[in-house]
């Protein structure tokens, strides 16, 4: 599939370019959760085109040059076809058609045009629509329009030349001269009309972009972050094509009015506030912005009442925002669904974080009422059994039955492969709500003038840290738990949720060693990565979402914990195989891979289906480079401890901002690498 992006707005085809309906993935034109095209087939006298070459111009346009017939080593066409299209608020693709015959010609071009108007469930789902579909022609244009009650979404399609326009698409009936050409540009509008038959996102700051400013806007955003030169091609690639990513995948907000950022392309192209926490956390050190916007937006849609269907409670931050049909019909409770048991953590951990790295004392003294409802929510609504643990339970009928970073249904396991009952209190929530409350401390002592609950707020976090290295310890294997069931016995699987428990900091420090050894062990470890489950599991599967996939987000979080309890060889290591997959993807890190032993795999095995870009898989190579050059603020400055494999060379990293202006880091590859 051939993708261009622009925030959660994307357009998914095949290597022709043409959109067909597929239930196997959803092609076609999405923006806001809703498919606005979903057939844009280009024939040329009645046949279908064939690809020679593309170009991937920018995140926001691309090229494809066609000739009809079959292609073989001797192309010999006598007409040949480019497709350069865009997205800047609508999509346009310019036409070009080319004669290379020394005659004139005569030829009939036509665009099969068809929309289903699909919620991006419902495409990813293949079920039937509910409302009612209707096309017409007008004007020249067509309009294909979908109705549901109140609900109403539109494309319309126009030409910049005459067209012959029919209910399904356009045709052009051209002569061209003895190597001549012909071109025209054909714009695809989509409108989604809410209350007041206006769209909802005509007043959007920035949403209708021409393709220079587009241009120019990614070249400021490239500029802001800092430079990177090093010895490694495939970091640099890596660095780069991260950089571009979370621009890509940047979006205004309906309601907030500033730069989101879209969580994969194409099933996640909305907000999620773990992964976009995750992403803040990640590009401090390179694009701040992102770690402000994400606080900010979340604060506002900060949970305040309880709501049963959404899984909301006060103080909760969300888990995520979705646009379509099946929201606004409470089909599901996606238009604002807050079943996440890590995220109200999370916030107060990148609250935190964000005022180490930038100094923005104003944005924590006013998120001070959000920050505190999130740790009340800690003690209170995320503590179901009273013991001090924070668990989940779903109360939504349609929500999800795991609450946390590994929510699909079947990723919490005992290692026999059963399924603990409900609730559960996952290893890595401990370690989040432990590393919340030591950053509440610091934030209440320092700045909201609370020292007596700054207090409170680390006792909390000591008692926590001594029942955690108690209950959660499995003996007999020497890891952690990765949960306690609802008996408050323990789910005796070996994960990668250890690797977030280093990140933390509630690992005892006599136990560090053993937990950094198992995620490096040939069990957890594939030579690519850390996969999510332990291979001698029941329920490992190199190719299961969260049961033995690697996830680069997880690793960069890995990579973290391994630095803070000075395991820096195996913080190097796991960087330099990240670095290394990167270059099987085209620098481009996707949302997950298999978890195939390396023995067995010269390279990293695509996962099916899996998003790319991804954000927190985009953040993963800065992550890195923060890692491997021991990158840490203390106070007004910027701490600098180079630990870099010597595969690597040297890395330069100028004019990295933060709370000392910008500054520079420098490091050489120093580190000699164990393999194996």
């Amino acid at each position: 599939m051939v993708s261009i992006l622009d925030g959660n707005t994307f357009m998914l085809s095949d290597t022709r370019g043409d959109v067909d309906p597929s239930p196997d993935y959803p092609a076609g034109l999405f923006a806001w959760d809703t498919r606005l095209l979903s057939k844009w087939v280009l024939t040329l006298d009645g046949e279908r085109l064939h690809a020679l070459s593309i170009d991937d111009l920018q995140y926001f346009e691309s090229r494809f040059f066609l000739v009809p017939g079959e292609p073989t080593h001797y192309v010999d066409a006598k007409t040949s076809v480019i497709r350069h299209r865009s997205l800047s608020g609508s999509f346009e693709e310019r036409l070009t058609v080319l004669n290379h015959r020394d005659e004139s010609v005569v030829l009939t071009i036509r665009m099969e045009i068809d929309c289903d108007f699909a919620d991006l469930f419902d495409a990813r789902e293949a079920r039937p629509r509910r409302g009612r579909a209707v096309t017409t022609v007008e004007d020249g244009r067509l309009r294909l329009c979908y109705q549901r009650n109140r609900h109403v979404a539109e494309t319309i399609v126009s030409s910049s030349e005459p067209a012959e326009v029919d209910e399904g698409g356009l045709t052009f009936r051209i002569e061209l001269g003895a190597h001549g050409q012909w071109s025209t540009t054909l714009q695809a509008i989509g409108v989604i009309r809410g209350a007041g038959g206006r769209d909802v996102r005509e007043n959007l700051r920035g949403y209708t972009q021409n393709r220079p400013v587009k241009r120019r806007e990614l070249g400021d955003w490239l500029a802001r972050a800092p430079r990177l030169t090093c010895d490694s091609e495939a970091l640099e690639d890596s660095y780069q094509r991260s950089l571009i990513d979370l621009a890509a995948l940047q979006y205004v907000g309906l309601t907030s009015q500033v730069k989101l950022t879209a969580t994969g392309l194409p099933w996640y192209m909305t907000l999620f506030g773990r992964h976009s926490m995750i992403t803040g956390l990640q590009t401090l050190p390179f694009l701040p912005e992102i770690a402000r916007s994400t606080l900010w937006v979340l604060s506002l849609l900060q949970g305040g009442r309880i709501d049963d269907f959404r899984d909301e409670e006060p103080g909760k931050i969300l888990h995520e925002i979705r646009y379509g049909e099946l929201g606004g019909f409470e089909e599901r409770p996606h238009t604002t669904y807050y079943g996440a048991a890590d995220t109200t953590a999370l916030f107060v951990i990148l609250l935190d974080e964000y005022e180490r790295w930038t100094g923005d004392v104003d944005t924590v003294r006013m998120l001070e009422f959000e920050a505190r409802s999130a740790l009340a929510w800690l003690d209170t609504y995320g503590d179901l059994t009273g013991d001090g643990y924070l668990w989940y339970e779903r109360r939504s009928p349609r929500g999800l039955d795991n609450q946390g970073w590994k929510d699909s249904s079947d990723a919490i396991s005992y290692a026999d492969g059963r399924l603990p009952g409900n609730p559960r209190a996952t290893c890595e929530l401990q370690g989040y709500a432990y590393d919340a409350r030591m950053r509440g401390a610091r934030l209440a002592r320092t700045f909201w003038n609370d020292p007596a609950y700054a207090d409170r707020l680390r006792q909390e976090a000591a008692d926590l840290r001594v029942r955690f290295n108690r209950d959660f310890w499995v003996d007999d294997g020497q890891f952690y738990a990765l949960a306690l069931d609802a008996e408050g016995g323990q789910v005796d699987t070996l994960a990668s949720n250890m690797g977030h428990l280093l990140w933390s900091g509630i690992v005892d420090d006599s136990r560090a060693g053993q937990v950094a050894g198992h995620l490096l062990g040939n069990r957890l470890f594939s030579g690519w990565g850390v996969r999510t489950l332990s291979r001698d599991h029941a329920r490992y599967n190199p190719l299961g979402y969260h049961t033995g996939a690697i996830w680069p987000f997880d690793n960069s979080i890995i990579a973290l914990g391994l630095r803070r309890y000075g395991f820096e060889e195996e913080a190097a290591r796991l960087a330099m195989t990240m670095i290394e997959a990167s270059g099987y993807f085209g620098g481009r890190l996707p949302e997950a891979f298999a978890g195939y032993d390396r023995a067995r795999t010269r390279y990293p095995v695509q996962y099916p289906r899996a998003c790319s870009p991804y954000c927190s898989s985009a953040g993963t190579p800065l992550v890195l480079l923060r890692t491997l050059l021991g990158l840490r603020p203390h106070e007004d400055h910027l701490t600098i401890d180079p630990a870099i494999p010597e595969e690597l060379g040297r890395i330069e990293l100028i004019d990295i901002p933060g709370r000392w202006g910008r500054t520079d880091a420098f490091g050489r590859g120093r580190e000699h690498l164990r393999h194996g």
